[in-house]
């Protein structure tokens, strides 16, 4: 029974620490899995929505054209009579050219009945031309309903694609037939290749007819009824494929949507996460399969962290535990050793009392009142003879019995001393006469010497009235001990505090390389979008010349939302800049009025077409800012106030604060609660109570936070439910004297109409992007430019020479191995001249804007607005030729 309750701590102590390794390892484990598993599965929906984008892009980039083709007098007059063959061969010639324009799959001419009357691939042996569509929903749908659309594989290329059709009409609105446009989406599933993860597209009927994988492709994600068999049967849809169905079973459900599967067929070795896009039009839905395995090893390695964690502060609690016991023991031995050398003092000074009486009759044997004390003790006469010794001197030293003697020389017992090495070193008859010396002297002493067996006495000396001397020897070796180990304890902390000191360094410096690697990843991520949206804002800039009435207001829509996604960005690309610390600051003194004045006419605009009114309060102060940057702080601001204002009025002005200066923006919106005026200059966060057609992206206050922290200016809110809220930046007041002069301003050439410098010149357009060249030499054209170049810089290297020196370049900058002002250099060599030339570039760098500057070079940021591109141009051209 005693064994047992001696041992019971010990037990529980033992079932605490691995119970809660487990414990704690299960719950941070399991915990640590969700959490990633969260994260991955919005890194994956993210992912979707990039697939969802791109699909869409590419079939919102042919969305019109159908219906532009649509107005051709050529196309309605071949509908309303017969074709002979030097028409038909006509008509398919102008087909064939409108699809190389345009690099669709076919075109493809169909009559009434819905028999093809002229194709793009007239010339091709899977002609379309002849064939009979009427079976066809697209053709079916155009017919009905004046458009159509489809995806199925075709019965004539045996090509999958997706086909967009729309009704000819006669003058009299009667249907003549249809142009059918069919787009390849092949691309794409090798855009997906370069994903690890599986990427697939179902359509209406949950049928897979995009895959990046050719297993999955042609699979059903659920059965199919029997209605719907028949209508893909007549439509012949997916031709003689064999569709198989797609076993799966869903292991749990996340919160965003998203789901953990086991894939049976095709069969995958592990639970993957099933993420899923739903597309509006067309009725298609997009599905991404990624390997959930990191958040597994995640939670495993949390587990781990957390049981080992647990095991270190169960360690550190015993370690505490055994320090305050150790420091409770030391003070009550401190306590103790403090007592008896308080009575070892009381006792030595009885003991000299009795020494002194000792001395004096020594002969009558009185020496025995020196054995009870601790110490050991020796008296010597004036002429360093013996007198009187006890036992405890005699153990201290081990002396021989006959060499302790009364009236014998103290000189004996040194040198005896000596030779065992207790004098210390060097000579022995000097170190003798050293302490013979000293008690000569008669000086009292006290010191410390340690034996060689580790022995630790405390020696104190002190003369008697009668010229002798009394020596006392007390053994402090326990006092000594427990000194050195607590040296040696705050040694071990010392070392253990500058160990946690360089884990922590260590571990600053990880985060702050992982910062700079996240920075460039977003820096090059944005560069790469940047270009196909510049070939994009370009190809609608040239369709909306050619439109008008509805068409025209598409195709306004469509560059509206490329500038949006052009704001986000670019909000993106600043944010990184500031991140990563990069973006280049101008602090100076300038006067506040003109900056108001402009953002409030420019806000104004926007403001009445909402129905709300902007006032601005005019003032004469000077600040000490960055200009460019206290402009994109307000600019934010009276976006966000014009955004979530339904009603009423917004105000711009500021107020006198000390030596400061506090610009404020007011609205009359619902206001921002309490609890989230801190979250809202957060990357991506956003109120859901503003207008549904001009929600952001959640950028613009995480953009102005960071200004605000680089410049130093304080960004404050004030807001209140139902009332509205007050954004505003507290910048530094200046002095009006530090103004520099303004630059007379440029005169700006004139504009002369037909005369325009632009007709007729001779550009190069050189980029590694085929969209943008081809963008560019649409716009160009449109412009009356002569565009003799527009491809990348290996053709333009071949083709340069002293007889085609162009009168102006459009040059990009990262181009592959090529950098663009290199790639001019060597340009320049082959024309022997050096031509003007626009640098069109996607990189946000200050120097090297500063570079173009420096040469006389023009420069634009991707993606480019036409009109900006245009004026540009016209100054490089009228300033060249002057």
């Amino acid at each position: 029974m005693y064994r047992v309750s001696r041992y019971r701590p010990l037990l529980l102590t033992l079932l605490v620490m691995v119970g809660g390794t487990l414990l704690a390892g299960l719950v941070a484990g399991r915990y640590a899995q969700q959490r990633a598993l969260a994260a991955e599965s919005t890194q994956v929906r993210r992912q979707l929505d990039l697939y969802a984008q791109t699909l869409q892009q590419r079939i919102d980039r042919f969305g019109t054209l159908p219906q532009v083709m649509a107005l051709d007098p050529d196309l309605q007059q071949a509908l309303r009579l017969p074709l002979d063959d030097a028409e038909r061969h006509r008509l398919n010639l102008k087909l064939q050219q409108a699809n190389n324009v345009t690099r669709a799959s076919t075109l493809t001419l169909i009559d009434r009945h819905g028999v093809a009357v002229a194709a793009s691939n007239w010339d091709q042996p899977t002609t379309n031309v002849g064939e009979d569509y009427s079976y066809r929903p697209y053709f079916q749908q155009a017919m009905e309903k004046g458009s159509g659309r489809f995806y199925g594989i075709g019965m004539t290329t045996a090509v999958p694609g997706y086909f967009l059709s729309q009704a000819i009409h006669d003058t009299d609105g009667s249907v003549l037939g249809v142009i059918a446009i069919k787009i390849e989406l092949r691309a794409l599933e090798q855009e997906w290749l370069q994903s690890p993860d599986i990427v697939m597209a179902s359509d209406a009927h949950d049928v897979v007819f995009l895959s990046n994988h050719d297993d999955w492709r042609y699979r059903l994600l659920r059965p199919l009824a029997p209605a719907e068999r028949r209508e893909m049967l007549a439509t012949r849809q997916y031709a003689d494929r064999s569709l198989q169905p797609l076993r799966s079973r869903t292991l749990n459900l996340l919160e965003d949507g998203g789901r953990m599967v086991r894939l049976e067929q095709p069969s995958l070795p592990r639970p993957v996460l099933w993420q899923t896009y739903v597309l509006i039009d067309p009725h298609w839905k997009l599905h991404l399969l990624h390997d959930a395995g990191a958040s597994a090893a995640v939670g495993r390695s949390t587990a781990l962290a957390a049981g080992g964690i647990w095991l270190a502060l169960c360690f550190l609690t015993l370690f505490v535990q055994q320090r305050r016991r150790l420091a409770s023991h030391r003070q009550r031995s401190r306590l103790e050793l403090e007592a008896v050398l308080q009575q070892h003092a009381q006792e030595l000074r009885t003991a000299q009392d009795g020494i002194l009486q000792a001395a004096q009759q020594a002969d009558s044997g009185l020496a025995r009142s020196l054995a009870h004390l601790p110490q050991g003790v020796v008296v010597i006469d004036s002429e360093q003879r013996l007198v009187a010794w006890n036992a405890r001197y005699l153990e201290l030293f081990r002396f021989p019995p006959d060499l302790i003697q009364v009236g014998r020389p103290i000189a004996d017992a040194f040198r005896f001393n000596a030779r065992r090495g207790l004098l210390g070193p060097g000579p022995i008859e000097e170190a003798i006469e050293r302490r013979l010396n000293h008690l000569r002297s008669g000086r009292p002493h006290m010191r410390e010497s340690e034996k060689d067996d580790g022995t630790v006495l405390e020696i104190r000396g002190n003369p008697l009235p009668d010229g002798g001397f009394v020596t006392s020897y007390a053994d402090i070796t326990a006092y000594k001990n427990t000194a050195r180990e607590l040296r040696s304890l705050a040694d071990a902390l010392e070392h253990r505090v500058a160990e946690r000191t360089r884990d922590l360094d260590e571990a600053r410096r990880e985060a702050e390389r992982a910062n700079r690697y996240k920075s460039r990843f977003v820096a090059s991520a944005v560069h790469d979008l940047l270009q196909p949206l510049n070939a994009a804002r370009m190809f609608v800039s040239v369709l909306r010349g050619k439109l008008s009435g509805d068409a025209r207001e598409l195709s306004e829509h469509v560059d509206a939302a490329l500038a949006a996604q052009d704001s986000i960005l670019n909000s993106l690309l600043d944010i990184s800049r500031l991140e990563s610390g990069t973006l280049q600051t101008h602090v100076h003194a300038f006067a506040l009025s003109p900056l108001l004045e402009t953002l409030a006419r420019e806000f104004g605009i926007a403001a009445q077409s909402r129905g709300l009114q902007l006032d601005w309060v005019d003032t004469r102060a000077v600040v000490i800012s960055d200009e460019a940057l206290l402009r994109r702080i307000l600019q934010n601001f009276l976006s966000n106030a014009l955004r979530y204002t339904p009603r009423g009025r917004v105000l711009i002005g500021c107020r006198r604060v000390g030596d400061q200066l506090r610009i404020e923006v007011h609205d009359q919106g619902p206001g921002i609660p309490e609890s989230l005026q801190g979250e809202i200059f957060e990357e991506f966060r956003r109120l859901d109570d503003g207008v549904d057609q001009e929600r952001g992206a959640g950028l613009g206050l995480a953009i102005v936070e960071r200004i605000g922290r680089l410049l130093g200016h304080r960004i404050s809110l004030r807001s209140t439910l139902g009332q509205g809220s007050v954004f505003a930046v507290t910048v530094a007041l200046g002095d009006a004297a530090a103004i520099p002069a303004p630059a007379p301003a440029p005169v700006a050439p004139v504009d002369a109409g037909d005369d325009s410098p632009l007709r007729q010149c001779r550009v190069w357009s050189i980029d590694d992007d085929p969209r943008v060249c081809a963008a560019t030499r649409a716009l160009l054209e449109r412009w009356g430019c002569v565009v003799e170049l527009a491809d990348g810089p290996q053709a333009a290297l071949e083709i340069a020479s002293t007889f085609n020196v162009p009168q102006l370049l459009l040059l990009d900058v990262r181009m592959g191995q090529w950098h663009g002002p290199d790639l001019y250099e060597h340009l320049c060599e082959l024309w022997q001249a050096r031509p003007p030339v626009i640098l069109v570039t996607a990189e946000r760098d200050d120097a090297l804007k500063a570079h173009a500057a420096e040469n006389g070079w023009g420069f634009l940021s991707k993606p480019v607005r036409p009109p900006a591109l245009r004026a540009l141009m016209t100054q490089l051209l009228v300033r060249h030729r002057a």
